[in-house]
């Protein structure tokens, strides 16, 4: 029987409110469920913070206990994590309301009664489950890639500084020298000494001989230490080798020819101090030092025949070639060279001037140093001259201080001569190399004008070619060799210009460094010599003073216990009467007696 059929009887009206009492108890079924579904998730999440309060709780105390700087609760932000639900149906055939019909079978009406079976919340598939503490060991507080949820839970309030992790000692820092820049890693270190100078040879081929003694950290060399014998014409060789080798380089100089007293105690320190400074500068040049001829002069043991190989395999180039004449490129005297770059010409007027002003002063020092010698010679002859009278000095009061007034005057001589050759060794030096320093720095000059006239030589030689060339051009074509010709020359001759010009460039920004490192180094040696010079002559004065302090502390020291010239005597009776003791005195006295 169909509904709306029976929906005038009673029964169909019983069926009509049973159906609505089934959809209003599945309603109330489904919000029931609905709550205790959120009272499970509540309490799952709040258990969950408990415990993970707990656990951080714990592991602050562990770590406060530990370390004194122990990360700080961070402020309120919070970050909501899906927590893992399982939900359940309830199977429940009554319903929270119990039966509302007739007892019937378990048939039909029971699957009638049943009712609708609640929508299933989808899981989340995001995994937020953190390893368990047995199988990954959870990161410290100190950890930089530690993430705590549990600070996110913390009640509001003002958010602390973040933490300061102490400054961990690194030990490959520990343990490293101080870092220095890669110019200076790289670049190895010479000290040179050239001592022990001793004459050798016979009367005609007499001469001296320097022992030179090298400490490196170069990998060139064979050995970090060695040592080699040289004379001063090795020396030389070395100067004027190094000048053909870097064109536009100023070469340190050694000290000049001297025909007269070569072999004279002063002269040959000066000299020794001079050739040692030479080759300190040369090995401290940051192109010199790389040089294969310095290799060849600092351990070569035989020196002599490794030179006449040397100059038999490469043939030293003439003074009027050099490196231009390796390139092919001819060096010609030219017109007059005219300077047209302003800061050379000033530069080169600035050394006439300061070789002037330089040689000026070496002449006064000169004056000074005679006089001081002078001095001491004076001195000297005081010296002599107060001995010789202590020994005439009858009176041993008298003779005592002037023989040590004596010695006072020697000790000043040897003050005078010992003053003198400091005044050489330290001033006198440095004046000297560089009088010696600005003719290197002219010589450079010269190498740049020599590359200035082989340019426009060798640019005159192009323009022939190029004429020579048109002139065949104009002729037609009835020459075609001697127009390949002409034209392999022509293009010869542009690379020379191409060349010339390019070295000439290279030598000028070559002499703009290394005139700058003159000015530098010359600063540096004129100060530290006369800061030596100063000190010298301070402690000369000093030694002076002490000494003539000295003398007069003896003489009062004297007088204090005798004096320089004892009281008369008294004479006695018999010496005013002339009387003596002996009977020949009496028999004189008599007899003067007489005669009165």
């Amino acid at each position: 029987m169909d509904l709306g059929e029976a929906g005038d009887s009673p029964w169909g009206v019983y069926l009509k409110a049973r159906h609505i009492r089934l959809l209003s108890r599945s309603a109330i079924y489904t919000i029931l469920l609905c709550y205790k579904r959120r009272l499970l998730m509540r309490l799952s999440y709040i258990d969950s913070a408990s415990k993970s309060q707990d656990a951080e709780a714990s592991q602050q105390s562990q770590t406060s206990i530990k370390s004194p700087t122990s990360r700080g609760t961070r402020g309120p932000v919070r970050r909501l994590v899906a927590q893992p639900t399982r939900l359940e149906a309830v199977d429940d055939p009554l319903g929270p309301l119990g039966p509302l019909g007739g007892n019937s079978g378990p048939g039909a009406d029971s699957q009638a009664d049943e009712p609708p079976a609640p929508p299933l919340k989808e899981q989340v598939v995001i995994r937020t489950t953190m390893p368990q503490p047995s199988q990954q060991k959870r990161p410290g507080p100190g950890d930089p890639h530690r993430i705590d949820d549990d600070d996110y839970d913390q009640p509001s309030g003002p958010r602390p500084p973040p933490p300061v992790q102490p400054a961990q000692p690194s030990p490959v820092r520990a343990s490293s020298q101080p870092s220095v820049s890669i110019e200076q890693a790289a670049k190895p270190s010479f000290h040179i000494t050239v001592g022990d100078p001793h004459k050798v040879g016979d009367l005609t081929s007499s001469h001296i001989v320097y022992s030179v003694r090298t400490k490196t950290t170069s990998k060139g060399y064979k050995q970090p230490e060695f040592e080699v014998k040289r004379r001063y014409r090795d020396f030389l060789w070395l100067y004027n080798t190094m000048h053909g080798n870097n064109p536009g380089v100023v070469v340190p100089p050694p000290p000049e020819k001297q025909a007269l007293n070569r072999f004279e105690s002063n002269f040959v320190e000066s000299r020794r101090a001079a050739l040692e400074k030479m080759l300190n500068k040369i090995a401290a040049h940051p192109t010199l030092q790389h040089d294969s001829d310095l290799k060849l002069f600092l351990e070569s043991e035989a020196f002599n025949v490794d030179v006449k190989h040397k100059e038999r395999k490469e043939p030293i180039p003439s003074e009027n070639k050099g490196m231009l004449g390796s390139f092919g490129i001819s060096v010609g005297g030219g017109s007059k060279f005219v300077e047209q770059d302003d800061w050379f010409h000033d530069r080169r007027v600035y050394l006439d001037a300061l070789e002037n002003q330089l040689k000026a002063l070496m002449k006064s020092m000169d004056t000074m140093v005679n006089q001081r010698k002078a001095m001491a010679e004076s001195a000297a002859d005081f010296s002599a001259s107060l001995h010789a009278l202590s020994t005439v000095e009858l009176s041993p009061t008298l003779s005592g201080p002037l023989d040590a007034l004596s010695e006072l005057q020697l000790t000043i001589r040897d003050v005078y001569d010992r003053q003198a050759q400091q005044d050489v060794l330290t001033f006198g030096i440095t004046i000297d190399e560089y009088i010696r320093l600005i003719g290197s720095v002219k010589q450079a000059f010269s190498q740049r004008q020599k590359a200035f006239h082989s340019w426009h030589s060798a640019e005159n030689e192009l323009q022939k070619r190029k004429a020579s060339q048109e002139k065949l051009l104009r002729q037609g074509r009835s020459q075609q060799d001697r127009l390949n010709q002409v034209g392999a020359e022509v293009a010869d001759a542009e690379r020379k210009v191409h060349q010339a010009r390019l070295l000439f460039e290279d030598m000028g920004r070559l002499m703009r460094a290394e005139l700058d490192r003159f000015e530098r180094e010359k600063v540096e040696d004129f100060k530290s010599s006369v800061e030596t010079f100063l000190e010298s002559a301070v402690e000369a004065q000093k030694e002076l003073i002490e000494k003539w302090e000295t003398f007069l502390m003896q003489l009062d020291a004297e007088d204090d216990e005798t004096v320089f010239y004892r009281p008369p005597v008294i004479q006695t009776a018999d010496k005013i009467t002339g009387r003596g003791e002996t009977a020949v005195d009496r028999a004189r006295a008599t007899i003067d007696e007489d005669s009165d």
